[in-house]
């Protein structure tokens, strides 16, 4: 049996590639469809920005998989570069300040917000793991620390 991580990798380079300019798939292909399992498609954040074009710069896409201990956060952090997020396991409850709060469970995909102070908080006994695909610049961090909002 293929382990879920082989293939969530998998996924996260199958997602690069259709991404990535210079591919060139036929995407009206029946063949090309039935590969994908649909996620997420939008330019709209979970707090409803839209995301614009790439300032100038060298595109920088990183995969990763987050892991919030039970009973911890990611502190207030903002992120100044898209982000998509699919949760794996566990239930996340992100403060969005002002903009309120929200609750992610296991499967929900999301556009995360830029530019706007938030933090993750796992309140369960267990860890809550989210692959993220970061689509930076080089140079431009895809996550900083900040002071909690007022």
């Amino acid at each position: 049996m293929i382990p879920f991580r082989a293939i969530l990798f998998a996924t996260i380079g199958l997602l690069v590639a259709i991404t990535a300019p210079a591919v060139a798939l036929d995407q009206g292909s029946a063949k090309y469809e039935n590969l994908l399992t649909p996620l997420l498609s939008g330019n709209q954040t979970i707090i409803d920005q839209t995301i614009a074009a790439y300032p100038d710069g060298t595109p920088n896409i990183t995969a990763a998989i987050v892991t919030v201990p039970a009973g911890n956060d990611t502190g207030w952090h903002i992120h100044k570069v898209p982000l998509f997020a699919y949760l794996m396991e566990g239930e996340l409850t992100v403060d969005y300040g002002d903009k309120g709060t929200k609750l992610y469970k296991a499967g929900d995909s999301l556009l995360e917000a830029m530019n706007w102070p938030h933090n993750g908080i796992n309140s369960s006994d267990k860890p809550v793991e989210i692959m993220v695909v970061y689509m930076g610049i080089e140079g431009t961090p895809n996550a900083e620390a900040v002071d909690a909002p007022k």
